[in-house]
């Protein structure tokens, strides 16, 4: 995946084998197959660092170390190709991750109680989200995804200036869908819209494509992680 995010978007991560010690803290520890931000943790120095390397056993996931991005804000966009061409968009949501603690480098998610969700989609023009799309198709022609990036500002989102926290390729969740000032109606039409366009976009899917079982594999991990919290 690193091969396929541009340099100016790219923070800087590698596996923890207990090798190699990140240049400068504070950094992210995620597990290499979390959900949710499950097992997430900030490390603020080697010490904290080295605690954390201590308590884990050799049937433990990997890890994954992830220098801290620069910008203020995190923005979650979510995104379904057009069945017909790849290059183009059906579905496309931007929605911001906040938080109403004091923390400057919270792990948000489902399990911290001071996450919650805005919708900045309709804010943005047709203009600006061409933008944004130009700016996710260079990282691959993927049939559902959700980037997790941080920038100082929407209009820097626009613009590029960002850099990627994560690429979800694996079912990815929209976001959109949890924010609380969106009706029960809303969320469902965007759920039948999404869901008819992936069905559509499945289907352009070559016969000749190898079949990886990824999905078998995935949960056993996931619950092996929410264990070790």
């Amino acid at each position: 995946m690193d091969n396929r995010i541009p340099n100016q978007w790219l923070l800087e991560q590698f596996m923890d084998y207990g090798t190699r010690d990140p240049k400068q803290y504070p950094v992210f520890v995620k597990p290499e197959w979390g959900q949710n931000s499950s097992g997430v943790t900030r490390v603020d120095n080697i010490q904290q660092l080295n605690e954390l390397r201590q308590l884990r056993t050799e049937s433990d996931p990997f890890y994954l170390i992830q220098q801290v991005a620069p910008g203020l804000r995190e923005f979650e966009l979510f995104m379904i190709p057009d069945q017909d061409n790849l290059q183009q968009y059906s579905i496309l949501s931007v929605t911001e991750t906040c938080n109403r603690s004091e923390d400057t480098l919270p792990v948000n998610g489902i399990y911290n109680k001071d996450s919650y969700y805005q919708d900045k989609t309709s804010e943005l023009s047709q203009i600006e989200l061409d933008q944004i799309w130009g700016h996710l198709k260079q990282m691959g022609n993927y049939r559902i995804a959700r980037y997790g990036v941080r920038a100082n500002s929407l209009e820097e989102l626009i613009l590029g200036k960002f850099h990627v926290v994560e690429v979800n390729l694996f079912v990815p969740m929209p976001l959109v869908l949890l924010v609380k000032e969106h009706s029960f109606w809303q969320k469902w039409l965007f759920i039948n819209k999404a869901m008819k366009q992936l069905v559509l976009v499945t289907q352009s899917i070559p016969d000749s494509q190898e079949v990886k079982q990824v999905f078998f594999k995935k949960p056993p991990f996931v619950r092996r992680v929410k264990s070790l919290n």
